[in-house]
């Protein structure tokens, strides 16, 4: 998994709407979002900006699979 983030709350609905169905992940609390990294080509496939953050460490996977996350995409 890797974290990222989108410019804007309009591109992070776009995205999220993109990824919704087509992949797992989760949205975090902190507002980045743990995707698969197969994710990553298919948004920039898009044309949907954003961010890498770097690979989900364990403590932000723990927090997703704990239920600590926001929500699941």
């Amino acid at each position: 998994m890797v974290a990222i983030t989108f410019p804007d709350r309009e591109v992070e609905k776009r995205g999220l709407g993109f990824l919704l169905g087509r992949f797992s992940g989760r949205v975090l609390k902190t507002g980045e979002h743990l995707v698969p990294e197969s994710a990553l080509e298919a948004l920039a496939d898009a044309n949907i900006p954003f961010t890498v953050k770097g690979k989900a460490t364990y403590e932000q996977q723990l927090a997703a699979v704990r239920g600590d996350a926001a929500t699941p995409i």
